[in-house]
């Protein structure tokens, strides 16, 4: 796991490990990777980090909400775009994540299928 500087702050794109857990019911618990939405700008001023879990669970390999990021290495994640998720990240202590960013094209992917459970981007409301 890459060190924590004292002047990071989570940006737009970056995959970083963040804790999950208190968690209930079905939301991931323990430490897990994220993909962050957020701007960095919005991560610095409230502490807070808006984003999408990630996990290696194979499972999700054909699940439609869920987006595959390759790894340095060629190891496989899912960005689970059906749970995004908004966590303290100084409180949970957030750290950078070896595989890093960004990762805009991810990161769209998500967004886009987001958009499709959500319509966050209907200007004419709800669909």
């Amino acid at each position: 796991m890459a060190k924590k500087n004292a002047a990071w702050v989570p940006e737009r794109g970056e995959i970083i490990y963040i804790q999950h857990s208190p968690h209930i019911g079905k939301e991931m618990p323990g430490l897990h990777p994220l993909l962050v939405c957020s701007t960095r700008a919005f991560n610095e001023r409230t502490s807070i980090v808006i984003g999408f879990p990630m996990t290696h669970a194979s499972f999700h390999s054909d699940n439609p909400f869920a987006v595959s990021v390759s790894g340095p290495r060629g190891e496989v994640g899912y960005v689970l775009a059906f749970q995004p998720k908004s966590f303290d990240w100084h409180e949970r202590q957030a750290s950078q994540h070896p595989w890093g960013g960004p990762h805009q094209k991810v990161l769209a992917a998500a967004l886009k299928k987001l958009d499709v459970l959500c319509g966050i981007c209907d200007s004419q409301g709800a669909r």
